[in-house]
């Protein structure tokens, strides 16, 4: 299979510690065709789809991991979702163009890092951390430290061709040697932001550990997949209540709903919303892009 679009989990033989690598291509341009993101943007919101890739594959569930970042400074929204389904999504809101190269300070300023975890049949469930750090990998790692206190590292990059992700963790029923976890993160802290968004996995693996017995397990798909559906819409029509929705016909004689992951605009005229709230089928193709 190729390398584009897919994720990767590898195994250390001979140390309790586990890795990943994900690596976004057609998925992440996607998602760029649909919002015309600065330069700075896209590379913190690439990183974080990334990130969402690594730790939804962490957990078995059936469901979604949501990233989601709110500050008061340039960047003050970013949201990125991934799925069991390994399929991606995401979007970013900025006052300012951050600087490609500024760190967390300057591109969010004051500001959390959430992430939840919907799994179908429960209650969600959510950890918060402060966006300190260097980058979106050192406030994850804090993340891991503050509510799992299992040994996490990351290694994040992006661009306007590729998101990238490499997520090493050692393994909770496994007891290994600290000189081995450290030497791991001493090799793997030399990859460079290049040989991420360019070298394939194998050469990558092989650059950082030859000298460790590594086994890379079959790589798995990745694409973009937006949850949105004129269903979905309708479910929220309905419940803001026919009044205010009537008040909206009357304005304007249409009510158009817009999905800010995709761009897509569902539109609604009278006969429409008369079919919302007497629950009567109507066509998928009414949407419009």
């Amino acid at each position: 299979m190729a390398e584009q679009d897919s994720f990767r989990r590898f195994l250390f033989e001979d140390i309790g510690v586990r890795g990943e690598l994900v690596r976004l291509d057609s998925s992440w341009r996607a998602v760029l065709e649909r919002h015309p993101y600065p330069e700075g943007v896209q590379h913190q919101l690439g990183q974080a789809l990334a990130a969402a890739v690594l730790l939804s594959a962490t957990i078995k569930f059936n469901g979604s991991l949501i990233l989601q970042a709110r500050s008061a400074g340039p960047l003050h929204t970013l949201v990125a979702q991934a799925t069991h389904r390994r399929t991606i999504r995401g979007l970013a809101q900025w006052r300012d163009e951050p600087p490609v190269s500024a760190g967390l300070a300057d591109t969010y300023g004051a500001g959390h890092l959430a992430l939840t975890i919907q799994n179908e049949g429960a209650e969600p469930y959510q950890g918060i951390v402060g966006l300190e750090g260097r980058n979106l990998a050192d406030a994850l790692q804090n993340y891991f430290s503050q509510s799992e206190q299992l040994a996490t590292r990351l290694w994040l990059a992006a661009d306007e061709e590729r998101a990238v992700g490499l997520f090493i963790q050692e393994i909770p029923t496994q007891e290994g040697e600290r000189q081995d976890w450290e030497r791991l993160v001493m090799l793997a802290e030399t990859v460079t932001q290049r040989e991420l968004l360019h070298l394939p996995g194998e050469q990558l693996l092989y650059r950082l550990f030859n000298q460790e017995r590594v086994r890379l397990f079959d790589p798995e798909t990745v694409s973009f997949q937006c949850g949105c559906s004129r269903e979905r819409i309708a479910a929220v029509l309905k419940a803001l209540g026919r009044e205010e929705i009537d008040d909206l016909i009357r304005q304007t004689g249409l009510v158009e709903v817009g999905c800010e992951f995709c761009n897509r605009r569902y539109r609604f005229d009278a006969v429409d919303v008369e079919a919302v709230f007497t629950d009567v089928a109507f066509p998928t193709s009414a949407s419009r892009h």
